[in-house]
């Protein structure tokens, strides 16, 4: 029997044709999942990548509760177009300790996965305030309130307890100090700094919102927004590149 002939039994029969679907499927989900289990972990790790402070943390509470995620993704796709414009392609250990994760493809909004050290914290509080004032074409609406709403941070022990719950490597002191290093990291390093730096290095302490005394929804969500991006050195991985 030719090839032709074999291939018209297929098309002529639907039973034939979903059984065979079925089988080839099935052969190529095998393929990509089997491997999984024999490996101890699908995300590489990459020095400098460590959990959010619970500043940084409540910011990205913040960022989604807000529905910022709808218009910007953090995920810099290896084309050759996202990565000239956005810098570095993603990497998938940027995202190990995010629940959820921020990854996507529609943006409204420029990726945010880089944006870290590319504004300062004057032109953040500005752009909450009124975005178009910044960038006349953004259709981004304005987040005024933040800049006069106080954080309530009651609850942060909590969220990062929960976090350590599903392998967030926040160990138990720094559960029971993070009301004081929250404080510590908004009040442009005050006391407590030291043992912040300590628990969370490179973590950035000074006033993010611009606000004098009170911690507001501000100061959280820049401090979020100022680390993105921030902690790999992707140098290192260019020259590696560079010699192979």
């Amino acid at each position: 029997m030719s090839l032709w002939n074999k291939s018209v039994i297929f098309e002529k029969n639907a039973l034939i044709m979903l059984i065979g679907v079925l089988i080839v499927v099935s052969i190529g989900g095998l393929a990509q999942i089997v491997p999984l289990f024999y490996l101890k972990s699908t995300i590489e790790k990459v020095d400098g990548v460590r959990p959010y402070t619970p500043l940084e943390l409540a910011g990205r509470d913040i960022y989604v509760r807000e529905g910022c995620y709808l218009c910007h993704s953090q995920m810099i796709r290896a084309l050759r177009d996202e990565v000239e414009r956005y810098g570095h392609y993603s990497l998938a250990a940027e995202s190990m300790y995010d629940h959820p994760f921020q990854w996507g493809s529609k943006r409204n909004g420029p990726d945010l996965a880089r944006v870290g050290g590319k504004y300062s914290d004057a032109w953040h509080q500005q752009h909450f305030n009124d975005p178009r004032s910044l960038v006349p074409a953004s259709i981004m609406p304005g987040y005024p309130w933040l800049a006069t709403t106080e954080l309530d941070y009651r609850h942060i022990s909590e969220s990062m307890n929960a976090l350590a719950n599903e392998g967030v490597p926040y160990t138990q002191e720094m559960i029971e100090k993070a009301g004081l290093d929250l404080e510590a990291q908004a009040k442009d390093g005050s006391a407590g700094s030291s043992d912040l730096a300590k628990r969370y290095p490179n973590a950035i302490s000074r006033n993010f919102g611009g606000q004098a005394g009170a911690v507001t929804e501000a100061d959280a969500v820049i401090a979020y927004l100022q680390m993105l991006g921030t902690q790999v050195d992707f140098k290192i991985y260019d020259d590696k590149a560079n010699i192979r």
